[in-house]
C-alpha cells in the first residue's frame, strides 16, 4: 500500500520539528508525490544535503511504499 499525504508529512514533521511540508499528488493514484519541504534544520546545508535529510526522515521507504517523490527545499524567511 502506498504511503499517504499524511504520512509522509509525518515522517518528515517527526524528524524535522518545526519544518512546513507541502503534499501534491502527481498522478492522482497517492503513489507519485511532490513535496516541498521548508525547515530551520536546512540553513547552512547544500541541497543536497537537504534532499539527503527528508530521504533520512522517511526511513528508507523510498522506492518502496514511497514509489516517487519530486522534492524541494528551502530554509524558512
Amino acid at each position: 500500500m502506498p504511503m499517504s499525504a499524511d504520512e509522509i508529512t509525518q515522517a518528515i514533521k517527526e524528524a524535522l520539528p518545526g519544518a512546513e511540508v507541502e503534499m501534491t499528488d502527481l498522478a492522482g493514484d497517492n503513489d507519485h508525490w511532490s513535496a516541498k519541504v521548508t525547515a530551520p534544520q536546512f540553513a547552512g546545508k547544500n541541497r543536497v544535503q537537504q534532499h539527503k535529510m527528508v530521504y533520512e526522515a522517511l526511513g528508507g521507504r523510498m522506492g518502496g511504499v514511497l514509489h516517487a517523490l519530486q522534492l524541494s527545499t528551502a530554509v524558512p524567511k
